[in-house]
C-alpha cells in the first residue's frame, strides 16, 4: 500500500454577528477567503489556526470551534487536508494588509453573493456556516482545485 503525502493546513471564520472577516488573496489562489495557513512541525492544528489568524489579521483569537475537515485526495497519493475553525471571541485591532493581501469586515450576505471568492471557497462556507457537516472530501487531480465536493 502506497503512503500518503500530505500538506495540512488551517481556516478560521473570525465573526462578530453578522460580519466576518475576509483576507482578499493576491497570492497563489486569489479571491476572497478567511484567514489561515499552513501547520508547522511540532505544532497543533489549535496552535498554527490561533497563530496564522494572529499573523493575517494582527487579531488574538480564542475558543476555537472545530467546523469540519476539507480533504483533497490525489490519485498518486498526496492528500490535502485542511482543518476548520470559527470564532466570534478575539481580542486586538484588525490590521488593513498583509502580504497575503487585503483584510477587511465583510456582511455574511454579501460574501456568500459574492462572485470574488477564490477558487471552491464557496464549497467551505457549508462547512462554516451549516454546522452539520464534519468534512468535506474532494477527489484532486493533484494539479487543478476543481472538483465537486461530497460532504460528510
Amino acid at each position: 500500500m502506497k503512503k500518503a503525502i500530505s500538506e495540512i493546513v488551517n481556516m478560521v471564520m473570525i465573526y462578530d454577528g453578522d460580519d466576518v472577516v475576509v483576507l482578499d488573496r493576491k497570492k497563489s489562489w486569489p479571491g476572497l477567503t478567511f484567514p489561515g495557513g499552513h501547520v508547522e512541525p511540532g505544532e497543533s492544528f489549535y496552535d498554527s489556526a490561533v497563530r496564522e489568524a494572529k499573523e493575517e489579521t494582527g487579531l488574538d483569537v480564542k475558543d476555537l470551534v472545530p467546523c469540519g475537515v476539507v480533504h483533497w485526495a490525489s490519485k498518486d497519493g498526496r492528500r490535502y487536508v485542511e482543518f476548520l475553525y470559527k470564532t466570534c471571541a478575539f481580542d486586538g485591532k484588525l490590521i488593513d494588509r498583509t502580504d497575503e493581501g487585503e483584510i477587511f469586515w465583510m456582511k455574511k450576505d454579501e460574501l456568500l453573493c459574492s462572485d470574488k471568492k477564490s477558487p471552491n471557497f464557496k464549497y467551505y462556507l457549508p462547512m462554516f456556516f451549516e454546522d452539520k457537516y464534519s468534512e468535506m472530501f474532494l477527489e484532486w487531480d493533484g494539479k487543478s482545485f476543481e472538483a465537486v465536493p461530497r460532504y460528510i
